[in-house]
């Protein structure tokens, strides 16, 4: 059955404004289900958790059933889910915790392709105890981050490796599971940042060998919530700076403040959402989320060659990125316009894309484009169409 992505594109109120939304990898719409489930929070009455009355009790079922849905979507257990405002506070917030047990000249893997949230969390980490930071590079020709340097980076001494799942401007789907199986060879912990590559195609965090697996849920059409999952009885070592009043318990102890209970609902839609993809899709959610992961891959990787191969039939434009395996997001630049000229130049014929380093700064200062405005990006996802990328490709040409 082929994919439906007229069913899928009325399920989404926005793109019904003429707008061809290309700027999912900086976050995307959400379907009419998420609205309503926010709003029904909201309708219904919610309190904070833990009271002695019924709204406070929907906001318990809320967070119990989001939390059932981030490890559906990622494959996980619920007590193991930590729900918060974003990755990157979530990030920080873990890597205050686990830096607490690193000593001097204990030492830290990071990567040049990653997003600087999975970056300067532990670089910062790094420098306030004296670890030592070793880097993993990218091939600048391919946009690879080849597995096999671990080996050489690893050591009795590391304590962490950090890595993405994908790229969220070369769209490079790096050998995670090879990668993990290094780090964890030494007794090392992988910290895997899921954010843009749980909206291109199912997860399987235990695969990935990831010991916490990061995601946001504004990237697979929900609300503003960051998530990041691990083994329960991984976070029961870890002590977080928390309030003396607060929750002890795994996951809440990594939880501070009061949380938002009406956006948790948008995340349960979402995840709903995403497992309905493939209407033939069967079983539980977690396996129904599998199915329909997988059709929209299939469908955004072919959709996507029509894009890419547009781009780089343009003698005037320059793709980053070769990956053999990726997400269908292009990075290019067009000869004789920066970046943001472009991006205004598609915003006037009502294509949404992105300009600048996207917070790649490390991958973007090696590719020596950072400084000069870094790159287009034109993301895909599943509700995006062929007439988008037509318009985003007869624009592009425009400027030739």
């Amino acid at each position: 059955m082929s994919f439906d992505v007229g069913r899928v594109r009325a399920l989404y109120p926005a793109l019904g404004d003429g707008y061809a939304y290309l700027d999912g990898a900086a976050g995307t719409q959400v379907p009419a289900a998420v609205v309503e489930a926010i709003a029904g929070a909201y309708r219904d009455g919610i309190g904070n958790v833990g009271g002695a009355f019924p709204a406070s009790g929907r906001s318990d079922a809320i967070v119990a059933e989001c939390r059932r849905a981030v490890a559906d979507l990622v494959g996980g257990q619920p007590e193991g889910v930590v729900l918060g405002p974003n990755m990157t506070t979530l990030t920080y917030r873990l890597a205050a915790a686990l830096a607490a047990g690193w000593a001097p000249g204990d030492e830290v893997v990071v990567s040049r392709l990653d997003h600087d949230a999975n970056v300067r969390p532990w670089l910062q980490a790094a420098a306030r105890v004296g670890a030592v930071v070793r880097w993993a590079e990218v091939d600048l020709g391919t946009g690879e981050l080849p597995a096999g340097q671990y080996q050489g980076l690893v050591s009795e001494r590391t304590r962490l490796v950090a890595v993405s799942a994908a790229s969220n401007v070369l769209g490079t789907r790096p050998d995670v599971a090879a990668i993990s199986a290094a780090a964890h060879a030494v007794g090392a912990l992988t910290y895997v940042d899921g954010v843009h590559a749980a909206a291109h195609g199912p997860v399987d965090a235990a695969a990935l060998g990831a010991d916490f697996y990061a995601t946001s849920a504004y990237k697979w059409s929900g609300p503003h919530i960051g998530a990041v999952v691990a083994d329960p009885a991984l976070l029961e070592t870890l002590r977080p700076d928390k309030l003396a009043s607060s929750s002890d318990t795994v996951p809440e102890r990594f939880e501070q403040g009061t949380s938002p209970f009406a956006d948790f609902a948008g995340v349960v839609a979402a995840v709903d959402h995403l497992a309905s993809l493939d209407p033939a899709a069967a079983g539980t959610r977690r396996q129904r989320v599998l199915t329909s992961m997988a059709a929209a891959e299939a469908y955004e990787l072919e959709l996507f060659g029509v894009l890419l191969g547009g781009l780089e039939a343009m003698g005037h434009v320059t793709t980053y990125g070769k990956a053999a395996r990726r997400t269908a997001t292009a990075y290019f630049t067009v000869a004789g316009h920066d970046p943001r000229q472009v991006a205004e130049h598609l915003a006037a014929r009502g294509v949404n894309v992105w300009n600048g380093h996207n917070y790649a700064w490390e991958l973007t200062g090696a590719l020596a484009i950072r400084d000069a405005g870094g790159a287009v990006r034109a993301g895909l996802v599943h509700y995006n169409d062929a007439g988008e990328v037509d318009r985003l490709l007869a624009g592009v040409a425009e400027l030739g």
